[in-house]
């Protein structure tokens, strides 16, 4: 399968307010998820990108921004592995690995705008110093013009222009590197998720993972719809347990207000 040039140019712009988002951290458009699925709706294949995302979002899901440091960039990869699954009609798996270069291309060019934006810090203390309000608006919205064009650019070219290039690429593989690659690309959903718990996983989340595992791997679904109802039980147990508990405290502080807080006064 082929991307028009039409199709590209709607990649790119998708990809600018995507980027713009993720500069921002506003509505988390850029998961690989969000991304992916844009892109399979832009392609015609919207089955592919939820394919396509859910992997990478998985691959993804332990890496996050922290201070000035960058992980694999989210926005690449959810593009490119749905453009690479889309025009070599290679499988969602062989696609995650195959993403992977042109994350790092965009965590490097986001890196080095965090450096180069530093030129910027002393006008805006200058503005600052004055009060220049609209001076200092100019620079954010400079900088996140460039991000957010930067972004655009890249879909262009790496979507649309290299299009031929890559499936010729992949053709060019021997099977033995392209399997490989699918298992590659299985694995890294796994890796990607066990980075995500050993952060979050604590003593007291281990009845919701047992449940999770439980009804994904031994119970017999149609679908994954049963193992989201069954989060947002526990999502609806949490919230109001927590709810019952604030109560309980708020009422236990007013009763010993009423009954004796005046005689503990300073203790």
């Amino acid at each position: 399968m082929e991307i028009t040039f039409i199709q590209g140019i709607l990649l790119s712009i998708m990809c600018i307010i995507v980027g713009l988002d993720f500069f921002l951290e506003a509505f988390f458009l850029f998961r690989p998820l969000m991304v992916s699925t844009f892109t399979g709706l832009i392609l015609g294949d919207v089955v592919l990108g939820l394919k396509v995302g859910a992997l990478i979002e998985l691959a993804f899901a332990g890496l996050t921004p922290a201070g000035g440091t960058q992980p694999p960039n989210p926005v690449m990869a959810g593009l490119m592995g749905t453009v690479l699954a889309y025009t070599t009609g290679c499988a969602p798996e062989q696609a995650l690995a195959l993403c992977l270069p042109f994350s790092f291309l965009g965590q490097y060019i986001i890196l080095f705008y965090y450096s180069a934006f530093s030129f910027f810090m002393g006008k805006a203390d200058e503005c600052a110093a004055k009060a220049d309000i609209k001076g200092i608006a100019h620079i954010n919205y400079l900088t996140m013009a460039i991000v957010s064009i930067t972004y655009g650019v890249l879909a262009f070219l790496c979507a649309y222009v290299a299009q031929a290039p890559m499936q010729a690429f992949v053709e060019w593989l021997p099977e033995i590197v392209t399997h490989g690659l699918e298992i590659a690309g299985g694995i890294l959903p796994a890796v990607g998720f066990g980075m995500l718990l050993r952060v979050m996983m604590k003593v007291k989340y281990i009845p919701y993972f047992i449940a999770g595992f439980l009804m994904a791997c031994f119970i017999d679904m149609p679908n994954l719809l049963p193992v989201a109802l069954l989060g947002l039980i526990f999502a609806l147990m949490d919230f109001f347990g927590a709810k019952q508990r604030k109560a309980e405290v708020e009422a236990a502080i007013e009763e010993a207000g009423v009954n004796g807080g005046e005689n503990n006064v300073g203790i």
